[in-house]
């Protein structure tokens, strides 16, 4: 902004004050809490094919969300995660459009992420739905109502979900739901809770033009809120950055040659599957044990818990009471093998878009370990998927879950479960706590990987009952 246009502005908010017009003022800067302002426009500024997506973006969906603007780090991804995502919600489809508006309410609402709910109630009420149903799920259609069940066993403990709650859907005699009704209501039920997961676990702030993106307050002298102190979201003690420095000194060197080290093992020798087996169920139960936040339970606000029923049902670390998670044997189910067929039969395209979607993330790679080049991820990637769907229950016979301890350390675990299985209790230390010699658009892509990880987890669960039933 030249000198003259920016005193001609400041001019103009003076008049406007002085009318008595309350003038909003961001509560944030920029897209992400996270992440630095500056980072992010500079990537959609340098990148062509980035300003591209965002100009088509626009032209659709007639306004550009900060989950874009830091999504833009990867162009690539964000252009087939955006594609996916206007299918889902504009294109021709089995559920009409206020429908799936309202779903992703009702899913994002179960890790009450105002951020998305507020987005799809003003989408819901531009396609013409009925307002009475944002006053509760209680106001909804019968048929929405009974969606609620799976909706929250998808969000918090997938593992549980049976052909039975299946049937009940599609057997609802008026209110029932047909095959391609469904598969289109789950794959959005699983998109906005791993969205949700993404939401979080990058930071992302409202746009100033939401209700919760402005205040009229004047800025503090600080520029940050108490709140942000007690969720771990202020200014970091300069103390503790002194001892983080002293600590993550050499940690991707380290990491890299704990990489190096595992290579050559694989080449030496391979466990058997026995053993194999054995890692996966230690892995497993150590995942359980991981704590995602001392924090007492968050409890959603009414404006949120309307949305779904059943509020203090979330994810539960089952082996303190003695519970396990069961084993879901990749082989015997799988995305490549049968998830993709499924969905792409009822719901043409769709099992194509989200396979592409899958494979973006998983492969994507500029082969850089912060500063270092010429580095092969592949190993790291692998591991950071299969924890997430260890935790999941979900076991690869071909992987070795020895791995992950050598490769994931107790902060990114306790990242990596909080951003999956309670998305909102993640805050500004957790993500500043990991990988703290990364790249802030490394860290993106971790989260990029730990959503599509637990979108297709929560997939594999949900097609599995849908084939259990049909068959």
């Amino acid at each position: 902004m030249s000198r003259q246009a920016a005193e001609s502005y400041w001019t103009r908010q003076d008049d406007l004050k002085d009318l008595g017009i309350r003038i909003p003022r961001p509560l944030g800067s920029g897209p992400s809490r996270f992440i630095p302002e500056k980072e992010i426009l500079q990537v959609s500024k340098v990148d062509a094919r980035t300003q591209a997506i965002f100009e088509d973006a626009f032209a659709a969906l007639h306004r550009l969300d900060n989950i874009s603007l830091v999504m833009s780090f990867h162009p690539q991804y964000l252009e087939s995660f955006l594609r996916t995502q206007h299918y889902l919600l504009q294109m021709d489809g089995p559920l009409p459009l206020h429908y799936r508006h309202y779903i992703g309410i009702m899913a994002t609402a179960r890790h009450q992420c105002s951020y998305l709910v507020n987005l799809h109630v003003n989408d819901f009420l531009q396609v013409g739905g009925n307002p009475k149903w944002l006053n509760g799920l209680n106001e909804a259609p019968q048929k929405l109502q009974q969606l609620g069940e799976i909706n929250k066993i998808l969000a918090h403990r997938p593992w549980l979900l049976t052909k039975e709650h299946i049937e009940r859907l599609l057997k609802a005699e008026e209110h029932s739901w047909s095959l391609a009704e469904l598969i289109h209501a789950v794959v959005l039920l699983t998109h906005y809770h791993s969205l949700s997961s993404f939401t979080f676990g990058c930071g992302i702030m409202p746009e100033i033009n939401c209700d919760s993106g402005h205040t009229f307050r004047p800025p503090s002298i600080s520029q940050y809120c108490v709140c942000d102190i007690a969720n771990g979201n202020g200014h970091a003690n300069h103390h503790d950055d002194l001892l983080g420095d002293q600590e993550m000194c050499g940690e991707v060197e380290e990491l890299m040659e704990r990489m190096k080290q595992l290579q050559e093992c694989r080449d030496d020798e391979e466990a058997s599957q026995e053993e194999m087996a054995t890692r996966f169920e230690r892995e497993k139960t150590e995942s359980m044990l991981v704590v995602t936040s001392e924090d007492e339970e968050c409890v959603p606000s009414r404006e949120i818990s309307r949305h779904f029923e059943d509020t203090s049902y979330g994810y539960q670390d089952f082996s303190r009471r003695g519970e396990q998670v069961p084993t879901f044997r990749a082989q015997d189910y799988s995305w490549e093998d049968h998830g993709f067929s499924l969905v792409n039969r009822l719901y043409p395209d769709v099992g194509q878009m989200l396979d592409e979607k899958f494979q973006m993330a998983y492969n994507l790679t500029y082969n850089t370990m912060a500063t270092h080049k010429d580095v092969d991820t592949s190993m790291l990637r692998r591991a950071i998927w299969n924890y997430i769907h260890c935790m999941f229950g979900i076991r690869y016979d071909d992987y070795d879950y020895g791995e992950i301890n050598q490769l994931l350390d107790r902060s990114f675990k306790i990242y990596i479960k909080t951003m999956v299985c309670s998305p909102e209790k993640t805050t500004k230390r957790m993500y500043e706590s990991f990988w703290r010699q990364f790249q802030h658009s490394e860290k993106v892509h971790v989260n990029l990987l730990l959503m599509e990880a637990r979108m297709q987890a929560e997939l594999l669960y949900a097609l599995r009952a849908i084939t259990r039933y049909m068959t």
